[in-house]
């Protein structure tokens, strides 16, 4: 039920119950939750989802990525690039670090899935929160070659930094897509 009112299908009001919201007419086939931790493969099913490795290389992070992730310049991580397709279709780039010390053992072949469930079933992390930021941008020379953006084609991106129930910043990431490929929503009530 927390699930349900946390991505806004039910309103939960204590000593009141619970009511369906049945007038979510905005709702449209594109939408992701923005407050979602499941991933591109969990909301729309692994077997619609795929993804083509741009980059993937260890390397030692910038100034910017030791504050972001909170990290010694020392510490080496993953620099992924990779392209999620859906049915086989690119919906979006994605640009993600993350320290090499807590996420042992990734593989190509484990990004050609999902991260995320790598992250919960084999190795048993579980998220605290997400800072999200969303904001639209011009197209890179990434946008253009992947996802068919001309120089104006508007993008939509997500940047965002995940951490651990324990409070360890595990991901920093810039999710870009076309801005007719997808759109995030966001419910919010009173109490």
């Amino acid at each position: 039920m927390d699930l349900l009112e946390q991505e806004g299908f039910v309103y939960k009001e204590s000593g009141l119950g619970t009511k369906v919201l049945s007038n979510l007419t905005l709702l449209g086939q594109h939408d992701s939750p923005v407050n979602s931790f499941a991933g591109l493969s969990a909301e729309n099913g692994s077997d619609r989802v795929s993804s083509k490795i741009i980059k993937f290389e260890v390397a030692f992070p910038s100034a910017d990525l030791c504050e972001k992730l909170n990290l010694d310049e020392n510490d080496p991580v993953y620099e992924i690039i990779r392209l999620r397709l859906l049915d086989d279709e690119p919906l979006v780039i994605e640009h993600t670090y993350m320290p090499v010390s807590p996420v042992p053992a990734l593989s190509k072949r484990i990004l050609e899935g999902s991260i995320y469930s790598y992250l919960h079933k084999k190795l048993h992390i579980k998220f605290g929160g997400v800072f999200r930021r969303i904001k639209a941008d011009l197209p890179d020379k990434y946008d253009r070659q992947y996802l068919g953006a001309n120089e104006s084609t508007p993008i939509l991106e997500i940047e965002q930094i995940v951490w651990t129930n324990s409070g360890v910043n595990l991901e920093y990431s810039r999710s870009r897509n076309l801005y007719n490929n997808r759109s995030y929503i966001m419910v919010e009530t009173s109490h």
